[in-house]
């Protein structure tokens, strides 16, 4: 077999990529500047909600079309920077999904955040919605699920800035993630499980955008 036959094998042979939208939202802002991202640095964003809503893909030979799944995070340091401990968190599956498209789901969302997730405190399904808001920014999303409320819109870069400098100071916790910052005009967590609840509206800590992955 020529090296290209093969390599077009391996190409159509492969896992099928899994690809959709994707929303985050931290307890910090990710679009800053230094001095103030350094300010937050121990005392905040250690929390987060990571939203995926899959268009298309497999995981484990398991089809998740249409599904969606995402973690809420407790971690014990500010996310993106060197963690001292494993965090936890509770995963939401889509309530439509099979027993077999629920661990497939839970594995998926597993493998996107790594060491990040060291415990599980407890995996719940749940009525999942996640729209993109068509706009010039393209990132304006609205995601509800149970206990989770995230609501963001574009960075108007004249308004939302407090030093001048600001740049996006950490990229998306998951994996093969293209995505935008955004304000997050609400992003709340109101369950249990976690020992925390929060209420975070108004800050320049989300992002909006797309992922492909394997």
């Amino acid at each position: 077999m020529t090296p290209l036959l093969l390599s077009i094998v391996l190409a159509t042979s492969g896992p099928e990529a899994i690809r959709g939208h994707y929303v985050e939202a931290r307890t910090c802002d990710v679009f800053t500047g230094s001095c103030f991202s350094n300010a937050d640095t121990g005392l905040t964003g250690k929390n987060a909600v990571l939203v995926w809503k899959i268009d298309t893909g497999t995981w484990g030979n398991v089809k998740l079309n249409g599904l969606g799944v995402a973690v809420v995070l407790a971690t014990t340091d500010t996310l993106g920077l060197k963690q001292s401990g494993p965090g936890q968190g509770i995963i939401y599956v889509d309530q439509r999904a099979t027993a077999s498209q629920r661990d497939a789901l839970v594995k998926f969302a597993q493998s996107q955040i790594g060491n990040l997730l060291g415990e599980i405190v407890d995996v719940r399904a749940t009525d999942f919605t996640l729209e993109i808001c068509p706009c010039e920014g393209q990132s304006c999303a609205a995601v509800q699920l149970d206990a989770v409320k995230i609501k963001t819109r574009c960075l108007d870069l004249d308004h939302d800035k407090a030093c001048g400098n600001e740049t996006t100071q950490y990229p998306p916790l998951a994996k093969g993630v293209v995505a935008h910052p955004a304000v997050a005009v609400e992003h709340r967590f109101t369950g249990k499980g976690l020992n925390v609840r929060w209420n975070d509206a108004g800050r320049r800590g989300a992002f909006v955008g797309t992922f492909v992955t394997r």
